[in-house]
C-alpha cells in the first residue's frame, strides 16, 4: 500500500514547460484557466468541496457552491495531512536506500494541509464540450495514511490514448488520509461519520458527474482505478449502497487491491482514545467536536505518534476503512458472499512480492518461534495455536519458498524475512484478489494479472507498486488500460487488418488464465494460471474473514 514513491521517477509530464497558449473552460458562471502542453491540456487544483477544516472536520466532505468567480488552475492543490513516519533501521546500505526512496516520496507529496479536497483534469487539447470521451478516474494509494496527486500525472497516459486514436479525460482528486480520512470508533459510528476518505472520493465521483462534459468527457464513461489503497478503495465503491454503483462509473481497474475483511468501525477506538487523550479531549462531554476544535498542530503530532505502516505491526493498519454501516454495511467479503457487488467490467492484478516492502518492518523477527508471537499478538491477533501451526506449516520455513519467489537463497536478510513476506503478501493482495475474482467469475467480465518485472530488485523482487511502471512508464499495460476504459475490454476492438500481436484472455473457471507481465525482453507478455499456494492462500482467506481488521 505504501509504494507511490516508485512512480516519482517517471513523472516527466509534471515538469513540462507550457506553451503560450492558454486554455480555458467554464464551470457554471466561471471561467477556469489551464495549462496547455503539447496536444494535452491540464487543469489543476480544482475545488471538488468545501475546505475540511473548523467544523467540517471530522465530517461528511460537503459539495462545492456554485462556482462564481473565474479562477486559474495551474498547480496541484495541496495533499491532504500525510502522516509522519519514522525511517526504518535496515542492515548495510539498504537503510540509506530505503529512506532515500521515503524522503523522495514525502518531498513528492508534501506541501500538505486540511484544505485540501481538490481534483485535477487533463485531457486532450483537442476535446470540446462535445467530444463524450471515456474518463479514468485515477485514485492514489498510500497504505490510507499519504499520498497526493502531485506524484503521479498523467499526461503521459493521455497523450498515449492520443496516439492511439482512443483518446481518454485523465481524473484524479486528493481524498483525506490517515486519522483525518478514517477514524474510528463508537462516537465516530454514533455520529455517522466514518470512512470519510472514501466519501471524499465520492464527492469527487459526483463532481465529474456535474461537470466533466465541461472537458469533453462523457459521465456515462467513467472508468475507476487505483493502486493499493486507491485499488481497495475501487472495490469499496462496488460494494457501496448495495452494490449500486449509482450512475457513477461503469467499470473498475484496481492494482494490487481487492476488497479486504474488515470489522466494525468501533475496532479502532483504541486509536481514538489515543488521539482524545494526547489532544486534551478527555474531559470534554463530546469528545469527537473537542477533536474538531483542536489545533491543527497539536492533532497532526497527535495523529503522527500512532503506529505507521512501517512500524512492527505492519499491515495490520491504525487507519484504513472500517464497517460504518453507512458507507460499509458489513464486511467487505461477506458483502461480496452476498453477492452485493456492482456487476460491472473489472481488471484486478497483482505483483508477484506484494509482501516484501512491508516485511522490512520486521526484521527483529528471527525464528519460527518469534514469528509464532508476532502472528498471534499483531498480525492475526486472537489466532489460535493450533492455527497458527497450520500456517506455518503451509508457509514452511524454507527461503526457496519465500518472497522474492524463485529467487532461491538469494535476498535472505533474516531466516524469516523472505517467509514473511510470504506470508503478507499473500494475506493482503493476493488472497482478497482470489477471492473476489473466483467469487464473482461468471457474473461479470473479469481479466486478471500477475506483474514478475524487476524480479532483480535486490530484496524487494517484484515488490508491491512496480506494476505502477508498466503504467506511468508509457508500457504495454497503459494500452492495457486505455483499450478497458473505451471499450470495456483491455484488448480493444478487434482489428481484422492488424490482428491483435497479444490477446488477454478473461479470467474464467477453470482456468483462471491471467496475464503475466515478464522481464524476458523476448517475452514480455505471456498467459498463466491463478493457482499458486493454493492451500496457503485459501488458509489465509479463511483465517482473515475470522479476523477482520
Amino acid at each position: 500500500m505504501l509504494s507511490l514513491f516508485l512512480v516519482q521517477i517517471v513523472l516527466h509530464g509534471f515538469l513540462a514547460k507550457a506553451s503560450l497558449v492558454t486554455p480555458t473552460v467554464t464551470l457554471d458562471s466561471a471561467i477556469v484557466t489551464g495549462l496547455s502542453v503539447g496536444n494535452v491540456e491540464k487543469f489543476l487544483g480544482i475545488p471538488f468541496a468545501q475546505p475540511p477544516t473548523g467544523n467540517l472536520r471530522f465530517n461528511l466532505p460537503q459539495p462545492i457552491p456554485a462556482y462564481s468567480s473565474d479562477f486559474s488552475a495551474l498547480e496541484y492543490g495541496p495533499s491532504c495531512p500525510q502522516q509522519s513516519s519514522d525511517p526504518l533501521k535496515l542492515p548495510g546500505n539498504l537503510n540509506s536506500e530505503v529512506d532515500d526512496l521515503f524522503n523522495s516520496l514525502f518531498s513528492a507529496v508534501l506541501p500538505d494541509d486540511e484544505d485540501c479536497l481538490t481534483i485535477n483534469v487533463i485531457k486532450p487539447a483537442s476535446a470540446s464540450t462535445t467530444s463524450n470521451l471515456p474518463v479514468l478516474v485515477w485514485i492514489f494509494g498510500g497504505g490510507f495514511e499519504l499520498g497526493g496527486t502531485s506524484i503521479t500525472d498523467g499526461t503521459s497516459i493521455v497523450e498515449r490514448s492520443i496516439e492511439l486514436k482512443e483518446p481518454v479525460i485523465y481524473i484524479s482528486m486528493n481524498y483525506r488520509v490517515s486519522a483525518f480520512g478514517f477514524l474510528a470508533s463508537q462516537e465516530v459510528k454514533d455520529a455517522k461519520v466514518g470512512n470519510l476518505g472514501l466519501q471524499d472520493q465520492r464527492e469527487a465521483f459526483r463532481w465529474v458527474q456535474k461537470y466533466i462534459k465541461a472537458f469533453g468527457g462523457d459521465p456515462t464513461k467513467v472508468t475507476i482505478w487505483g493502486e493499493s489503497a486507491g485499488a481497495i478503495s475501487a472495490s469499496l465503491h462496488m460494494l457501496a449502497n448495495g452494490g449500486d454503483p449509482q450512475g457513477l462509473f461503469r467499470a473498475a481497474f484496481m492494482e494490487s487491491g481487492s476488497p479486504i475483511s474488515l470489522g466494525d468501525i468501533t475496532n479502532g477506538q483504541k486509536y481514538y482514545d489515543q488521539l482524545v487523550h494526547a489532544t486534551g479531549c478527555s474531559e470534554s462531554s463530546d469528545s469527537l467536536e473537542c477533536l474538531r476544535s483542536v489545533p491543527y498542530p497539536r492533532l497532526k503530532a497527535a495523529v503522527d505518534a500512532t503506529p505507521n505502516i512501517l512500524e512492527y505491526q505492519s499491515l495490520q493498519l491504525a487507519w484504513l476503512p472500517r464497517v460504518d454501516g453507512v458507507f460499509l454495511s458489513d464486511n467487505p467479503q461477506t458483502l461480496v458472499k452476498k453477492g452485493k457487488v456492482a456487476s460491472i467490467p473489472i481488471v484486478s492484478g497483482n505483483c508477484d512480492d506484494e509482501g516484501t516492502l512491508f516485511a522490512l518492518a520486521s526484521l527483529n523477527v528471527t525464528s519460527e518461534t518469534a514469528l509464532r508471537e508476532y502472528i498471534e499478538t499483531t498480525l492475526i491477533p486472537n489466532v489460535s495455536d493450533s492455527q497458527v501451526s497450520k500456517l506455518l506449516k503451509l508457509y514452511p520455513e524454507d527461503v526457496t519458498q519465500g518472497s522474492p519467489f524463485d529467487t532461491g537463497i538469494l535476498n535472505v536478510i533474516t531466516p524469516e524475512n523472505k517467509r514473511i513476506a510470504a506470508l503478507l503478501g499473500d494475506m493482503a493482495f493476493q488472497g482478497p484478489r482470489r477471492f473476489f475474482l473466483q467469487s464473482r467469475v461468471g457474473k461479470q467480465p473479469i481479466w486478471s494479472f500477475i506483474n514478475k518485472r524487476l524480479k532483480g530488485l535486490p530484496i524487494l523482487g517484484s515488490a508491491h507498486g512496480t506494476d505502477l511502471l508498466n503504467v506511468y512508464g508509457s508500457s504495454d499495460m497503459t494500452d492495457f488500460l486505455i483499450h478497458f476504459s473505451t471499450t470495456l475490454d483491455p484488448n480493444g476492438h478487434a482489428d481484422t487488418l492488424f490482428p491483435r500481436a497479444f490477446f488477454w484472455p478473461e479470467y474464467s473457471d477453470p482456468d483462471f488464465k491471467m496475464v503475466q507481465f515478464n522481464d524476458n525482453p523476448f517475452e514480455r507478455l505471456s498467459i498463466s494460471q491463478d493457482d499458486y499456494r493454493r492451500d496457503g492462500i485459501e488458509y489465509l482467506i479463511e483465517l482473515f474473514q475470522d479476523h477482520p481488521s
